[in-house]
């Protein structure tokens, strides 16, 4: 078993966290990742008190640890409050200002989870009080830094900031390889997404369940054309890691021209309602390419652990090169 600062301090077995995906990381799939042995997170994003009525008693069923994790620049602190009320083990914060909401958060004595794109954010994080630092690379799928760092210098960097306070790895992390690979960087764990949206419990239809298993990683592309295209109000220094899309074709590096054409906004609309483009777009991280099934969260979360477990043994058995 890997014991690490974060698996003693979270109270799991394996030093994995499901990352809060927005849309596909509800109850039925925290709950899965929390009975395998991780840290199961449900994805709140901006706290809808319905989805978080229907979710979040499904995870908290199990009796085990779990976390919600919310958009900071789209919550509200009535909605972190309102999530406390269900008793998670932890709450992550991400995507903008976490200062109105840490206090909260700590004084319920959840685990406060920031997660970071940069070492300013890193260590503002730290001067918050986070019990536990996320840092995300640009290989991971959906919404992170425009101009961000890749998961291999970056983590290194943060946990060497962070001393004692437990960081875990994110973007990029698809299998157990990876897994250690985070570990080997300083980090105490790995938040995973793509990887759990490709499973029998995550909330996605099964046509974007098939097209992450047929995905490679040079599929995926990171830029702000869906969400101009689709009139999100992500803020502009984010972008998200999306598989290929028609209009990221018809747009790339002409986001100014898109924003400033409401016909093209209209003629997407248009395309998402008679079916010519999908409603989402179809988040992905750059590690697609070793998702090849769909299996229950619940056993891919200990398979993981053993893989990570398997290529620790093999690189502190390996004889030097020559």
């Amino acid at each position: 078993m890997l014991s690490t600062r974060f698996t003693s301090l979270a109270g799991v077995r394996h030093p994995i966290m499901l990352a809060p995906m927005g849309g596909s990381a509800g109850g039925a799939l925290a709950a899965a990742v929390s009975r395998g042995g991780g840290l199961g997170m449900l994805g709140a994003a901006d706290g809808d008190p319905a989805w978080l009525a229907r979710e979040a008693p499904v995870v908290a069923a199990t009796g085990l640890p779990w976390g919600i994790g919310f958009l900071t620049w789209m919550t509200t602190v009535d909605a972190v409050r309102r999530s406390l009320m269900y008793g998670p083990r932890a709450v992550m914060l991400s995507f903008g200002d976490a200062r109105p909401y840490t206090r909260i958060v700590r004084d319920s004595g959840a685990l406060l989870i920031l997660q970071v794109t940069d070492l300013a954010e890193a260590r503002e994080a730290l001067d918050l009080g986070a019990d536990v630092v996320v840092a995300q690379g640009t290989e991971a799928g959906g919404h992170g830094a425009l101009r961000g760092r890749s998961t291999l210098p970056f983590v290194p960097a943060v946990a060497d900031l962070a001393g004692q306070v437990p960081v875990l790895a994110a973007g990029g992390i698809a299998d157990g390889r990876g897994v250690a690979a985070a570990l080997v960087l300083g980090a105490a764990g790995a938040a995973i997404g793509t990887r759990f949206q490709a499973t029998t419990e995550a909330l996605v239809a099964p046509a974007t369940a098939s097209a992450l298993v047929a995905a490679r990683g040079d599929d995926t592309e990171r830029n702000r054309v869906l969400d101009i295209a689709r009139g999100s109000r992500w803020p502009s220094r984010f972008a998200a890691r999306t598989l290929r899309h028609p209009y990221i074709d018809r747009w790339r590096d002409r986001e100014a021209e898109l924003a400033a054409d409401e016909q093209a906004r209209r003629d997407y609309q248009d395309d998402v309602a008679r079916g010519a483009v999908p409603p989402l777009p179809l988040w992905a991280g750059e590690g697609v390419d070793l998702i090849t099934d769909l299996p229950s969260a619940a056993s891919l979360v200990p398979a993981l652990a053993a893989q990570a477990e398997a290529a620790l043994a093999r690189c502190s058995g390996a004889a030097p090169a020559i």
